[in-house]
């Protein structure tokens, strides 16, 4: 039998008005709705690093994008709230909502961007919400079925579109559907209900996957309840992120998004990896410059979108010296790792220093690695990698997960 996981009531994410404090000064993390971000915002938050931080905007695994080593956090968060980044302060750290990213440009059932926007609002202005863990993650995929086999612990995947702005949806709870919704106002009403329901149910739980067996059976109860029967059946779990046969055909990168696609309206995506998952803020304020609209994925890949062949071409040689990595090839697109030591008092080792020696000198990376230095494994991706971690004598060990 399961056994229930009871928590402190303060779940120690870092936020914009709570931060963080580690070993090299305070974090403050920026919750992206869906990892979208408009060029004037990047280029506060930019501007925000190199002023009170350690010059870097840290890419994290929810697409979020995370301060270190802020010396004024108050003066930072003015500048996220002028950006219109933290719109609210009760409800900072509950944002949490992955989006498949290449939705409305490339492939997909149905631009899930709109739906995106109201579970946002919604969540906002619920005051039930304000308590949850700042753990607890929404998912919203278009068909596609890459957010799915993330396993948020709520998620609507589109089945069908058949009517124009209307979507069909299957909600599923911690990996598990359990019906369907029709329509966006419906979809977004539904996620936050089983959201409520979790807190009703256990208030102590930061995740779904915290739930004794008999309080996940009266959850799933209750959600069943609600929905209609499901639509499209198992989960998909693709190993990469090609469309399921239902949708309409599309040009659809594999995994990772690094490179230059081609739109589905005719222009240009390029996607894109720095070294670490840091964004140096330079180069940041160089990417915000461009004046087209970012995205932030889950795989901390960086998306400009929406651009034409010309301009996409001036990106690519402008950037890619400074530090941008539009190479899929690239280790960078399949490694990543926690702060480590000195940045984290509980790292047994300098795992960035580790991992940039093991690039650089070491084999060739055939598999997606995250390197951590303690058993807390943070940052860690949320499907199959090779886990390396440190180990009390120096070394480090390997686990698959």
């Amino acid at each position: 039998m399961t056994e229930p996981v009871r928590r402190d009531a303060t779940d120690r994410c870092p936020g914009v008005f709570t931060t963080h404090v580690a070993a090299d000064g305070a974090v403050a993390r920026v919750r992206l709705p869906g990892g979208r971000i408009r060029p004037d915002q990047l280029e506060t938050l930019a501007q925000a690093a190199a002023a009170h931080g350690d010059g870097y905007l840290e890419l994290t695994a929810r697409a979020n994008l995370q301060l270190r080593g802020l010396t004024d956090v108050d003066a930072v968060a003015d500048a996220v709230i002028k950006a219109g980044l933290a719109p609210s302060s009760t409800h900072d750290k509950v944002r949490n909502i992955e989006v498949s990213p290449l939705t409305g440009r490339i492939g997909g059932i149905a631009d899930v961007r709109p739906l995106a926007d109201l579970l946002d609002d919604r969540l906002q202005a619920a005051d039930v919400s304000a308590s949850l863990s700042g753990r607890f993650l929404f998912g919203l995929d278009d068909g596609r079925g890459d957010i799915a086999r993330r396993e948020p612990d709520v998620c609507a995947i589109v089945r069908s579109a058949a009517v124009p702005g209307e979507i069909v949806a299957d909600v599923l709870v911690g990996g598990a559907v359990l019906g369907s919704a029709r329509g966006d106002e419906t979809v977004a009403t539904e996620l936050l209900a089983v959201a409520a329901d979790m807190i009703d149910i256990c208030h102590g739980a930061w995740r779904v996957a915290d739930l004794a067996e008999t309080e996940r059976t009266e959850l799933d109860d209750r959600v069943r309840a609600r929905l209609a029967p499901a639509v499209g059946g198992p989960t998909p779990q693709p190993p990469t992120s090609q469309p399921p046969t239902s949708q309409p055909p599309a040009s659809q990168p594999p995994d990772p998004i690094v490179g230059w696609f081609d739109q589905d309206d005719g222009g240009v995506l390029l996607g894109a990896v720095v070294e670490l998952a840091r964004l140096p803020a330079r180069l940041a304020e160089f990417v915000a410059a461009v004046q087209a609209p970012i995205v932030v994925t889950p795989d901390r890949e960086i998306l400009i979108c929406d651009l034409d062949e010309g301009v996409a071409e001036t990106v690519v040689r402008v950037l890619a010296p400074m530090g941008l990595i539009f190479d899929a090839a690239s280790p960078w697109a399949a490694v990543s790792c926690c702060v480590g030591a000195p940045g984290c008092a509980k790292a047994l080792a300098p795992v960035r220093d580790d991992l940039l020696v093991r690039i650089r000198d070491g084999e060739p990376v055939t598999e997606r690695e995250h390197w951590v230095g303690c058993g807390r494994r943070c940052g860690s991706p949320s499907g199959p990698h090779r886990s390396v971690e440190a180990t009390p004598d120096g070394g480090y060990v390997t686990h698959r997960r």
